[in-house]
């Protein structure tokens, strides 16, 4: 299992500095400023079992904060291959997989993307060959990743959700140059949960280049707060209420949207704090706003009723829902339209 827990600063981030004048028995002030790059940890060691993430976590106060907790699949185990990926105040981080990744996609990919980003890929993760895509994908759009100012003042969501899109069309693409027979040696699916930020603004996608199945599971909650539940303790001193049960909740004053988290599979017990985010749609939250649009490519369903495959998710481990129950579901669903399905997991 790899985990990796990561943090970046909105803005130049500053830190104050006390220094002592020997002479005069004085104490100043100055601003350090840290700059627009991510502060990231990552480790193989389970993120339960890793005492350096309890103690940074437990130090660190950050505006917006990435975490990514994964079992290991393409590449080796290794903290090269850990997510978040960064380049500058840009950081990316994918759920799912690219299909037809080992039968020729990814020689087209990486013979696609322009050196500067090939050579700046450190792992042998699909997930990471598709930041190096986005970044150039980036660079197509004529904006230089690496360019200062944006680094520091922001990108802009409107042109990272481009991007992002952008490059799902290209592995699509890759995936549809295959001959016939190669598609048919594999599954040549794609499960592209990917999540990008440049500390400003964050763009999620949802994604399955599938028109019948539904992709990895994703939702979001927003509120005013997020804070640990006090828990009653029994026995002795039985009504008091204390912190440290590791339980949070969403907490709504009034409609505004201090706190966004987006997840996928919901954090708390309280189910109705949760939108799901529809499959092939893309995420953006900016000012704290959130929004939602369609991906309109060759794989989105515009009948609304339409009611996708969860097989296909479940099998490759990349949903909430217990799969009992959506068997369950996916045969009722099949016996309403009087058709015979049986839905496999692994």
């Amino acid at each position: 299992m790899a985990s990796v827990w990561a943090i970046t600063l909105l803005g130049p981030a500053r830190q104050r500095r006390s220094h002592n004048d020997d002479d005069h028995h004085t104490s100043k002030e100055e601003d350090i400023d840290l700059g627009p790059e991510p502060c990231i940890f990552t480790s193989t060691i389970p993120a339960w079992n890793c005492r350096n993430l309890e103690r940074l976590a437990s130090k660190t106060v950050s505006p917006l904060v990435f975490a990514h907790v994964r079992a290991s699949t393409e590449g080796a185990l290794a903290d090269s291959n850990c997510h978040p990926f960064s380049r500058g105040a840009l950081m990316w981080m994918h759920n799912g997989g690219i299909g037809g990744w080992k039968l020729g996609v990814k020689r087209r990919l990486v013979s696609d993307v322009g050196d500067r980003w090939f050579e700046a890929v450190g792992g042998s993760t699909d997930s990471e060959w598709a930041f190096a895509l986005f970044l150039d994908s980036l660079e197509r759009l004529g904006v230089d990743a690496d360019d200062e100012v944006r680094q520091r003042d922001g990108f802009g969501h409107v042109v990272l959700r481009k991007a992002m899109l952008r490059a799902i069309e290209r592995i699509n693409g890759f995936i549809a140059a295959l001959p016939a027979e190669t598609r048919e040696q594999g599954d040549v699916r794609c499960l592209l949960n990917f999540a990008v930020t440049d500390g400003k603004s964050v763009v999620c996608t949802r994604y399955v280049s599938s028109r019948t199945d539904e992709a990895a599971s994703l939702f979001f909650s927003s509120g005013t707060s997020w804070k640990m539940q006090p828990s009653s303790e029994t026995g002795k001193g039985a009504g008091k209420t204390q912190l440290g049960t590791g339980e949070y909740k969403m907490e709504r004053r009034d409609r505004g949207a201090d706190i966004v988290l987006v997840a996928s599979e919901p954090l708390t017990f309280e189910r109705d704090n949760w939108v799901t985010v529809p499959t092939n749609s893309v995420l953006t939250i900016h000012n704290q706003t959130v929004l939602i649009h369609p991906i309109l490519d060759q794989y989105y369903n515009h009948t609304p009723s339409f009611l996708r495959s969860r097989g296909f998710a479940i099998a490759q481990g990349q949903t909430a829902e217990d799969r009992k129950a959506a068997i369950t579901r996916e045969n009722s669903a099949a016996a309403l339209d009087g058709t015979a399905k049986e839905v496999a997991v692994a």
